[in-house]
């Protein structure tokens, strides 16, 4: 049995562990620079708050009911996802951690596995203050909609389907549109066909499936049958791209400016990188103008340059950014987002080295191991290439950010006795 745990509304509970004080009342949480509404509490919800819906657009509806409004912090969520992951690694045989929010536990050989359940769950909220839900059945698919059951019509916060009766009752009442793996324009299509429940895929022909829905629609179709398709990945697959990208919070015009937030960029794709222990072959660098300003001319350009021998030198990845933007920049634009991405990865163990290449990789290597280890003990970013700036007049607007309570001594709560 696979069971799947998904924090409840995790943004917005992260924000209401260090302020009991927001408990039952309406939490939103704001993307980048304060622009959209990334998470939102039950109670905000219920308020008609759209996801993704513009935070200027809902301001009324802010200050009526008096909304609770946070920046993102992902200091702190991160933080305390890891808290809980490791909660749910010691706590169960195996585990795969699916994002910041979601993992799925392997329950092979667990006996009792509402009462293991129930008191996995409890145990993660005393330790951590994360609620969560836990959604139990025999494939990764089925866990999904048992968690969404969880989540939505019990009380205790689990719900176990094992039985195919059960199954099979639940699957009838959900709708094709929340299947995981079902996106909108396959919703559509399927409803235009006559599916319109989970019970219809599972009925439905397997070969009409795999001819109109590819190999993962059949797949979805045989993990609702009780058939698993997806196994648990107990280590992380490597990544084929890692992108870093921000909108600024004041428009930037000079070329200067530009260069900091890319050096910045560029330099957090290395760190990604050595922290995976993987190498880029590839660097995109792209700008872009404001898409809602509605004077001017609009200018999207990016450039791609594939490097001699793959690297996670936060020096060479910077310079061959800093290229790449030189290329593309042009004068008379205000930019409000810029962004690299590195690709073409590949392990740092499997490094194609060039004939004409004579840089001492071993020292660079040396080098980076040393700056990661002080900034990881000093704090994010204590060295750093001159270019990335100090003033940084372009960084995120967070204008509503809460206190990083468990990574910076100084917002520690202080207890009074």
């Amino acid at each position: 049995m696979i069971a799947l745990v998904d924090c409840n509304n995790f943004y917005a509970s992260c924000e209401r562990v260090f302020q009991p004080k927001l408990e039952k009342k309406p939490i939103v949480v704001l993307s980048n620079n304060d622009g959209c509404i990334i998470a939102r509490s039950n109670e905000a919800k219920a308020l008609g708050i759209k996801m993704g819906a513009p935070a200027f657009k809902m301001k009324t509806i802010f200050d009526q009911h008096k909304v609770h409004v946070f920046s993102s912090n992902f200091a702190l969520y991160g933080d305390l996802s890891r808290r809980v992951m490791q909660i749910l690694d010691e706590g169960s045989p195996a585990i795969e951690i699916y994002s910041i929010d979601e993992a799925f536990l392997d329950l092979k050989g667990v006996n009792k596995l509402n009462q293991f359940s129930t008191d996995l769950r409890s145990k993660v909220g005393k330790w951590t203050g994360i609620p969560v839900s836990i959604g139990i059945a025999p494939t990764k698919t089925l866990a999904k909609v048992a968690n969404r059951v969880a989540k939505k019509y019990t009380k205790t916060g689990v719900f176990l389907m094992k039985k195919p009766r059960t199954i099979q009752e639940v699957l009838k009442h959900v709708s094709v549109e929340d299947l995981w793996g079902i996106g909108r324009q396959y919703a559509k299509f399927l409803y235009a066909n006559g599916f319109k429940t989970a019970l219809d895929l599972v009925k439905a022909n397997e070969s009409w499936i795999k001819n109109n829905m590819s190999i993962n629609g059949l797949r979805m179709v045989k993990e609702l049958k009780g058939i698993s398709c997806y196994p648990l990945e107990y280590q992380p697959p490597r990544k084929k791209n890692i992108c870093t990208s921000r909108s600024f919070g004041l428009e930037v015009f000079t070329q200067e400016e530009l260069e900091e937030a890319v050096s910045s960029y560029a330099s957090t794709c290395a760190m990604k990188l050595r922290k995976e222990k993987s190498l880029a072959s590839s660097i995109l660098v792209f700008i872009k103008t404001n898409p809602f300003k509605d004077s001017g001319q609009q200018y999207n350009p990016c450039q791609k340059v594939t490097l001699d021998v793959p690297v996670s030198d936060s020096m060479e990845i910077t310079k061959q950014a800093l290229m790449a933007l030189k290329n593309i920049y042009k004068k008379g634009f205000s930019y409000k987002k810029a962004g690299v991405i590195v690709g073409d990865i590949v392990p740092e163990n499997s490094k194609q080295l060039s004939l004409f290449s004579n840089k001492d990789s071993f020292k660079v290597k040396s080098i980076m191991c040393a700056v990661d280890h002080i900034n990881q003990k000093m704090g994010r970013n204590k060295i750093r290439l001159a270019v990335q700036g100090f003033d940084r007049k372009w960084r995120l607007k967070q204008e509503k950010l809460s206190p990083c309570y468990t990574t910076r001594f100084s917002d520690v709560l202080e207890v009074k006795v």
